[in-house]
């Protein structure tokens, strides 16, 4: 025991990893972030965090060429491409790339939403659901925008935002084909088409409310 313990004290390295160690024991998380105030054991943890507020994506799938901001999201990312999910929810049988997602999927099936917001109440499923959501309260801004610097409470009002500067449009209409930059936008130009068949065939005269439906019916006629 002695010559372990000269050991530990003669490297730093070990004093350091021994050091970090007990403070999983004791719960104290001594490493603050300036931006946000969320707090770490771990100074590594720390500086993987600060990569979601500057914008940073050190991490580089060597398959697709993808970059995340985190080590965990690279990790995730990957399984995409295997399309390993070895974590199966024992009540429906459906999977999941991460263990964590398959805790977090149960409380669709317990209703259970054991994260409780201590301003207002409102219960969530999901512990980064309630941090996101206190930004509400506080005002607190975290997500800044790499391009322009402006704002947000929320990560994903972020990724919207940033496809302002990329142009991007991920989510198009299946009646016109008209793309939006989020789902929220989508959904609301969807509204339009209430009722609307615009599409007219050209061979029986039959309308349809959206191009691909009259793609789909003129197949009838070939």
């Amino acid at each position: 025991m002695a010559a372990t313990t000269t050991i530990i004290q003669r490297s730093p390295k070990m004093r350091s990893y021994l050091t970090t160690h007990k403070l999983s024991h004791t719960h104290e998380k001594p490493f603050h972030c300036d931006t946000c105030g969320k707090s770490f054991s771990q100074k590594s943890s720390l500086t993987s965090h600060k990569s979601i507020h500057t914008g940073e994506k050190a991490y580089q799938c060597h398959i697709c060429g993808r970059s995340f901001s985190q080590k965990c999201g690279l990790t995730y990312h990957k399984s995409s491409h295997t399309g390993e999910k070895p974590y199966q929810c024992d009540i429906c049988g459906k999977s999941f790339f991460q263990k964590c997602h398959v805790t977090y999927h149960k409380y669709t099936h317990t209703g259970e939403k054991p994260y409780q917001c201590d301003i207002c109440g409102k219960s969530f499923s999901c512990s980064s659901s309630l941090t996101s959501h206190k930004y509400i309260h506080t005002g607190e801004k975290p997500y800044h925008c790499n391009i322009c610097g402006m704002a947000f409470s929320q990560k994903s009002n972020l990724s919207v935002h940033r496809r302002t500067h990329t142009g991007e449009k991920p989510y198009a209409c299946d009646f016109c084909g008209k793309s939006f930059s989020s789902r929220d936008n989508l959904n609301s130009h969807k509204s339009n088409h209430a009722g609307e068949k615009a599409y007219s065939c050209d061979i029986c005269g039959k309308s349809f409310c959206g191009r691909k439906y009259l793609t789909d019916h003129k197949l009838i006629h070939t």
